[in-house]
């Protein structure tokens, strides 16, 4: 199993959590933004996570083709939507 170097802030994992559960969010964004691997990823997600809604998860994740960038689509460079809003200091920007 796969063991997380790095302790993180509350919030930084709530941030992994929610790109993990995000279904266009690639794992290669998780770790260039935090530098956890896919493994490291699920150890995080199973040990901060209820049992059923790690397998939840699990399931989803094992089908989402977006989630692993050997199976996305080649024309998709990027890790987010450019409509996306920033987010920053928790504070969401507005678009003009």
């Amino acid at each position: 199993m796969a063991t997380i170097k790095k302790q993180f802030t509350e919030q930084e994992t709530d941030r992994i959590i929610e790109m993990a559960w995000e279904d266009r969010t690639p794992f290669d964004a998780i770790k260039f933004q935090f530098g956890l691997s896919e493994a490291d990823v699920k150890a995080l997600m199973k040990r901060e996570l209820k049992f059923s809604s790690y397998r939840l998860w699990r399931e989803r994740v094992e089908a989402c083709a977006t989630k692993h960038a050997k199976k996305r689509n080649e024309e998709i460079s990027r890790f987010k939507c450019s409509l996306q809003r920033q987010i920053t200091l928790n504070k969401i920007s507005k678009r003009r």
